[in-house]
């Protein structure tokens, strides 16, 4: 009998036989025969308030991860097909928003926060969402004419089931950990995390904490190149470190990194996607981005893992950061469940919080990749590289220029 719910796992509770490691061959096995013990992060959070890292080693065999936010750094790679005569793009434009040419003569890339300069509050991200919706939408392209490819214009129209290929490529993904941001200046500001009232008035934040996939997984011993994921509700993979990975931020005495840290970068058939866990969006006087839903399932595969995934909202902190001030500076620290229970305290002033991500999408696809794994339609692979252990980040510095008489 398959033992999916959490209840069952507490109430039922066998004489265990302790055991030091599992393999990524043996919890396939099972899930192959129907016999694996699958729950979300959240299951196993609340399972690991009275069972130990070997219990619950035990007693599971995958646990599913999972989120859904705001990700400006996505886009998608579209190969339209040839015309007749051909044409060589060196500029194009979808429903008027700039889609990159830069690649092959007919394939582009659609950046998530490009936009129609006639119309900022329409871009790349309703690109992506109206083409997986089935939406007819305007190409128009120009080149300057060659011997293989003499048209210089063409104007048509394009749909998910015409181009040939189009695929989310999304070069920074599922950011580990993300700040709070605040605003302690007179002035209402407008940022990717929605606007900030002045005089600490609201903090926004962005992850989903103890369903996270990379705080579940926070040195990253089961994530890797050649992962396979749930992304956009179809089945995707990890492809690179994402974009920014940072492995230098200190650390909570939970292991967790207190701020933005570890990325992913992604890939995966748009064809096969679901409107409902990629959703364009326009944040006020910033712009255009992207809501990707993603989803991870982690092997219980020793102790160690067992003790990461039983991580809880009370022991996640982040970092709460000044938007408004140069340099944003830290303020504090906060837990993912004083951010959830609707208030923080910040230099000894109620403010209101609210998320900038959904926590609900995050749960659904958590119990989505919990189906497929216990219905055998979705198996876990072992990364074919991991990611580094140690990496920084670099600041653009401005050049230095002689000032003109």
């Amino acid at each position: 009998m398959i033992v999916g719910v959490i209840g069952l796992s507490l109430r039922f509770k066998p004489k265990l036989n302790r055991m030091k490691e599992k393999s990524y061959e043996e919890i396939n096995r099972k899930l192959k025969e129907g016999c694996a013990v699958v729950l979300t992060a959240a299951e196993v959070a609340e399972m690991g308030r009275t069972a130990t890292p070997a219990e619950i080693l035990e007693r599971v065999d995958v646990v599913t991860t999972a989120t859904f936010g705001a990700m400006c750094s996505s886009g998608a790679i579209i190969n339209f097909g040839h015309t007749d005569p051909p044409i060589r793009m060196e500029k194009i434009r979808i429903n008027g928003v700039p889609c990159y040419e830069g690649l092959a003569a007919v394939d582009g890339y659609i950046g998530a926060t490009a936009c129609d300069p006639d119309r900022p509050e329409y871009g790349g991200a309703h690109v992506i969402q109206d083409l997986l919706e089935g939406k007819t939408l305007e190409l128009e392209a120009w080149g300057k004419g060659t011997d293989c490819y003499p048209r210089k214009h063409i104007k048509t129209t394009i749909s998910l089931e015409t181009v040939n290929e189009v695929f989310l490529f999304n070069p920074r993904n599922a950011y580990q950990n993300y700040n709070v941001a605040v605003n302690t200046t007179k002035r209402l500001i407008h940022t990717y995390m929605g606007t900030l009232l002045p005089h600490l008035r609201n903090a926004t934040y962005s992850t989903s904490g103890e369903l996270s996939p990379l705080l579940n997984d926070p040195e990253m011993r089961t994530i890797g190149i050649g992962s396979r994921i749930l992304l956009g509700g179809a089945q995707g993979y990890v492809v690179w470190p994402g974009t920014q990975y940072n492995t230098s931020k200190p650390v909570s005495t939970h292991g967790i990194p207190l701020g933005n840290a570890r990325t992913i970068a992604v890939i995966g058939n748009l064809k096969e996607m679901s409107p409902a866990y990629l959703k364009a969006a326009y944040i006020d006087r910033y712009g255009t981005t992207l809501f990707v839903g993603i989803a991870i399932p982690i092997p219980v595969l020793d102790e160690e893992i067992a003790r990461r995934v039983a991580i809880r909202d009370d022991q996640i902190e982040t970092a709460i950061l000044d938007y408004g001030s140069p340099g944003t500076p830290k303020l504090g620290e906060v837990s993912y469940a004083s951010l959830r229970s609707g208030f923080i305290t910040v230099e000894g002033k109620k403010v209101r919080t609210a998320p900038v991500a959904s926590l609900a999408k995050a749960r659904e696809l958590a119990e989505l990749l919990r189906r497929q794994l216990l219905a055998g339609d979705f198996t876990i692979t072992r990364p074919v590289q991991m990611f580094p252990a140690h990496a920084s980040l670099r600041s653009l510095k401005e050049t230095e220029t002689e000032e003109q008489p």
